[in-house]
């Protein structure tokens, strides 16, 4: 019986995404990242999520690409990393755009299009045994997963010039001081921090987190009077949500705001 690429569970509001082929580091094959944009799909479109999780099994994070299903593509490869690159996009715009936090536990080494996903969340928590490569120009290709978009953002020009054309690998304590990722926890500590912050954040204002998440993505393409504008549009919508008349109310009663499930 073949294992499952791809491990999904939903417990309460809370939905856990788990790369499932840590024999093979948890690399991408076509079904992998076939799975990965079905459930990014259902993790964007159901209402009953409030936030997402994403880690891989095993000692690794994510390899990147499966390197011997590249190798057994013979000269069909440029359609098979087209193929697989398409696949792994469209999981990779739904999990950024959703209106939704997305949190990511890295709990081993990333590399490749692992870098990239990596690096997707909203809040990013790695283990201290994690490491960070960017790997492709070490195997003669370039980088895919959106990884000269974020990491640029992250990191600065200078940093991310360095990470993908030399590919020197990033030590976890780096890769928070560099603003890689949010913070590093002991290795077997990384499973009860990643449920104390997916508690967090499920029981926050979602509604009102999936907007921020689009205002700061299009910071990056607007000027700042447009920025503004957009802002003062989205606190005036979000104003009129149940979300902000729980939030303000609880804040006024001094208790703990419980807010509604999004419609």
């Amino acid at each position: 019986m073949n294992q499952q690429p791809l491990l999904f569970n939903q417990a309460g509001s809370i939905a856990r995404v788990t790369l499932n082929r840590p024999t093979q580091g948890n690399a991408f094959d076509m079904q992998m990242a076939r799975d990965l944009s079905s459930v990014a799909l259902r993790c964007d479109t159901d209402a009953s999520i409030r936030c997402v999780v994403l880690t891989g099994a095993g000692r690794m994070f994510c390899a990147g690409g499966d390197l011997a299903v590249f190798s057994s593509a013979g000269n069909q490869i440029p359609a098979l990393l087209s193929e697989l690159a398409g696949w792994l996009h469209s999981a990779l715009v739904r999990l950024t755009r959703m209106q939704k936090p997305l949190l990511v536990l890295v709990n081993g080494p990333a590399a490749g299009a692992g870098l990239s996903l990596s690096l997707l969340g909203d809040v990013v928590i790695a283990a201290k045994s994690a490491h960070f490569t960017s790997a492709y120009t070490g195997i003669g290709l370039t980088p895919d997963g959106g990884l000269t978009w974020i990491l640029p953002r992250l990191v600065g020009i200078r940093t991310a010039q360095e990470m993908i054309l030399t590919n020197r690998r990033i030590g976890s304590a780096e890769a928070q001081a560099n603003g890689l990722i949010t913070r590093v926890v002991d290795d077997d500590a990384l499973a009860l921090e990643g449920d104390k912050m997916a508690a967090t954040l499920s029981q926050s204002a979602t509604k009102a987190l999936g907007m921020a998440r689009s205002l700061i993505l299009q910071s990056f393409h607007t000027s700042f009077e447009t920025q503004m504008e957009d802002e003062a549009r989205s606190i005036a919508s979000a104003g009129r949500d149940a979300e902000s008349i729980e939030g303000i109310a609880a804040f006024m009663a001094k208790r703990p705001p419980q807010f509604p499930e999004p419609k």
